[in-house]
């Protein structure tokens, strides 16, 4: 099973007036969803079928930035969802993007084959 992560954010905080500059970012609130290529049929409600993502998975989160006066600043018009998660990854590091990554393929490996599960009681009938 492999996993898709896509990364995106849903708000930034922002510094209205800092050291000179305009609406500096100071948290990003984040989202990963990862799904895996799996797929599955499901009828809908009115009888028709579709196909879908088998599992997938998504964590939130939240991550401080800290503008250091004279350092390099983009302005907040300019910003870009690529720009702003590669901000974020960086402040996080390697080690923890992997884990975030890794906590969600447990999820979707939980999913797929539950470690525990609640059977029908064995003196109920069908």
């Amino acid at each position: 099973m492999s996993n898709t992560y896509i990364w995106t954010v849903d708000a930034l905080d922002v510094v209205p007036s800092q050291d000179g500059q305009t609406n500096v970012v100071s948290n990003v609130h984040w989202r990963v969803t990862a799904n895996n290529d799996e797929t599955k049929t499901i009828t809908n409600l009115d009888g028709t079928t579709s196909t879908v993502l088998a599992y997938q998975s998504t964590v939130y989160g939240t991550q401080p930035l800290t503008y250091t006066a004279g350092s390099p600043f983009t302005d907040y018009s300019a910003l870009t969802k690529d720009t702003v998660i590669g901000w974020v990854q960086a402040a996080m590091g390697a080690e923890q993007v992997t884990a975030i990554q890794a906590n969600l393929d447990n999820q979707i490996s939980n999913l797929a084959n539950p470690p525990i599960i609640t059977p029908p009681l064995p003196w109920t009938s069908a």
